[in-house]
């Protein structure tokens, strides 16, 4: 429960970023809004690491395979921003975040799928499919008829994609015997790294304001670097489709921001669709019942 308390605590951090820019109102492009968070966020994950480094070399067998899944997983981080940001441009913000959320535990579980050769378990698919069903009615797409821009769509899933990178390349390397926050550092210290060109042609100048450095700040320390070290610990003591599903509290909780922050209206139906998500994320969160071995009376003492 612990971990799973983790990760829903970074899913809190994650869903305060568009609460924290809509109180900040600076003038940026979401570009440079989600370029800054990785170059602060990962910047310091990235100092962080380093002083965790192991004193033992890593093994030359396995370091041209640990060197790839930094980098995929790196570029899984630079990835989602602009794909989930051209996703909500084209289709809207409620269409948009819900096939790049609603497709990264999907892709989650085929990534890891075939990472490991085995298939979710049922009760994960349950779960998932009770919270989906909710972040489809907190977004109100349910309300009439649109017309879908193919383009967005495959964004929003690319997007969901690039979540599934990072989050199975981070288990795997904590399966090698990488300490979670390593793990985290050196995915988004190299992110941040490629992430200072693209803050520089998006433009910075932003960020000499006094609402644009508090709203850098606040998406590179809590949304970022609390969120990822939560994040990682988590991760490491659970699959990473329960991790993938659990952070589906994110729109809970973001609609809830909305509703007393921002003083936004609830319909029923999204108040339904907060209820499921919850209902979702209970099943996945609820430790499974192991079977107690029972002593067999035949068996020589």
């Amino acid at each position: 429960m612990l971990s799973a308390l983790a990760i829903l605590a970074a899913a809190l951090c994650f869903s305060t970023t568009g609460t924290a820019q809509a109180l900040a109102g600076v003038d940026a492009s979401p570009l440079a809004v989600g370029a800054a968070r990785i170059v602060v966020g990962g910047g310091i994950l990235g100092l962080l690491a380093l002083a965790r480094r192991p004193r033992t070399p890593m093994p030359s067998g396995s370091r041209l395979s640990t060197v790839t899944l930094i980098a995929v997983g790196a570029i899984g981080v630079l990835a989602y921003q602009p794909l989930f940001f051209l996703g909500t441009r084209e289709n809207g913000v409620a269409i948009g975040t819900v096939v790049a959320l609603g497709s990264a535990p999907i892709a989650t579980g085929i990534v890891d799928a075939i990472r490991s050769r085995r298939l979710p378990s049922p009760r994960w698919m349950l779960a998932t499919a009770i919270a989906l069903t909710g972040v489809v009615l907190v977004s109100g797409v349910t309300g009439g008829a649109v017309v879908l821009a193919p383009g967005g769509l495959l964004a929003s899933a690319g997007a969901g994609m690039s979540y599934a990178l990072y989050t199975v390349c981070g288990k795997a390397l904590i399966e090698r015997g990488w300490d979670s926050t390593r793990v985290m550092g050196t995915v988004f210290g190299v992110a941040a790294v490629a992430s200072l060109p693209v803050l520089l042609i998006a433009g910075a100048s932003w960020l000499t304001t006094p609402n644009g450095l508090a709203l850098a700040l606040w998406l590179g320390v809590i949304t970022t670097t609390v969120a990822y070290l939560l994040f990682g610990w988590g991760l490491a003591r659970l699959t990473a489709v329960t991790v993938s599903t659990l952070t589906l509290a994110e729109p809970l909780a973001a609609t809830l921001l909305g509703l007393f922050v921002l003083r936004e209206q609830l319909t029923p139906v999204s108040a339904f669709g907060l209820a499921l998500i919850a209902v979702g994320l209970a099943v996945v969160s609820v430790p499974s019942r192991r079977r107690q071995e029972v002593p067999d009376a035949t068996a020589p003492a």
